[in-house]
């Protein structure tokens, strides 16, 4: 593959089960979601979807696609039943030497080897599609709290990443689980306090405690 220009399109479609993960976890509840919003479109409306939607990618020096944004939509495509979709290449990684390649992507900040308790992992763990990808309850709480305006979209990769951990320290596992709600008001009461401020796109208080 010669050197591609940034958010290059592949005209062809791509498997979707040959894209490799550059993250461990998802929130199942966020896959869920878009799943039923996917399931809500027709046929037509869901083939207009997949050629706007394209899924970002680096392109690795074992002539497989990274996938670097998108995990979530890609779970719940494969989950829908959808077999192929459109990649954009955002890197060119190809003539770099396979033992360098995790190295690399870890530098430009394109892959996030983090397990559903926030513990970092050797490179070897991520898995090998979107369909091994495993549910990290607090990845959905983060979002969640992120469409709350608990926190501002912010251009930080892994910013919900980031989120997640943090309210990992402020909420039990077992507590989202157990009541949605409930640990979603307790995390906006965190999101808003001063502990969070160094987080990406924190809100902060209105006013002074």
């Amino acid at each position: 593959m010669t050197t591609t220009n940034a958010r290059e399109p592949r005209v062809h479609p791509v498997p979707i089960l040959s894209l490799r993960p550059t993250q461990m976890t998802v929130g199942m509840r966020e896959v869920k979601e878009k799943r039923r919003r996917w399931r809500e479109h027709g046929k037509k409306k869901q083939a207009d979807l997949l050629g706007k939607h394209m899924i970002p990618v680096v392109y690795g020096p074992d002539a497989r696609y990274y996938v670097i944004d998108h995990h979530h939509l890609g779970r719940a495509l494969h989950d829908e039943g959808v077999k192929e979709v459109l990649v954009t290449v955002v890197g060119d990684l190809g003539m770099v030497e396979r033992e360098a390649f995790w190295g690399v992507m870890d530098n430009k900040r394109w892959v996030y080897p983090y397990d559903a308790k926030g513990e970092r992992r050797s490179f070897r763990d991520l898995p090998k599609s979107v369909a091994d990808l495993k549910d990290d309850p607090f990845r959905s709480l983060a979002g969640e709290l992120r469409r709350m305006g608990g926190f501002a979209k912010d251009t930080t990769p892994f910013s919900e990443f980031l989120w997640a951990d943090f309210l990992r320290r402020q909420v039990s596992r077992k507590a989202v689980e157990a009541n949605f709600d409930k640990a979603l008001e307790k995390a906006m009461v965190a999101a808003r306090s001063k502990n969070a401020i160094y987080l990406p796109g924190w809100c902060g208080p209105a006013e002074d405690d």
